[in-house]
């Protein structure tokens, strides 16, 4: 980024700011880490039991997304012992049972702490999906 990059951006009103501030919603933001039963798991191997669990615990995940429970899922294997970010529609009360219902947390495998957050809804605001025919770098 260069230092005039705010002067090349869309100017935005006062009023339009206030709109998408005041339709603002609550949401939970879960932070995944690496857990005291994590180990150094075969991510080749499916059948390796710590990845067992973390792929029973994706799918829970992709169960969730599809009941509209959890938008917004950033699984991160980049060693820095944060395992993922979720954003929750749900108050932090309930995304803890949520949370404590997981198979890789129940195992000791995971463990997350949640904090509340709004979010606006930015008018066209969405997650992109990888290009087609691009993988995706999963580390």
């Amino acid at each position: 980024m260069t230092p005039d990059f705010d002067e090349t951006m869309p100017a935005v009103s006062d009023d339009e700011f206030r709109a998408v501030r005041a339709a603002s919603r609550p949401f939970s933001v879960a932070i995944l880490r690496v857990g005291p039963n994590f180990g150094t798991p075969d991510r080749t191997n499916l059948d390796d039991p710590v990845m067992a669990v973390i792929l029973r615990h994706a799918k829970r995940n992709l169960a969730l997304h599809k009941a509209g429970i959890l938008p917004v899922v950033c699984p991160i294997a980049d060693g820095s012992g944060v395992s993922g970010v979720g954003i929750f529609t749900t108050t932090v009360d309930e995304t803890r049972q949520i949370l404590e219902a997981d198979p890789a947390i129940a195992a000791g495998i995971l463990t997350f702490e949640i904090h509340p957050t709004v979010t606006s809804p930015i008018p066209g605001a969405t997650v992109p999906s990888a290009p087609e025919g691009q993988p995706v770098d999963r580390a």
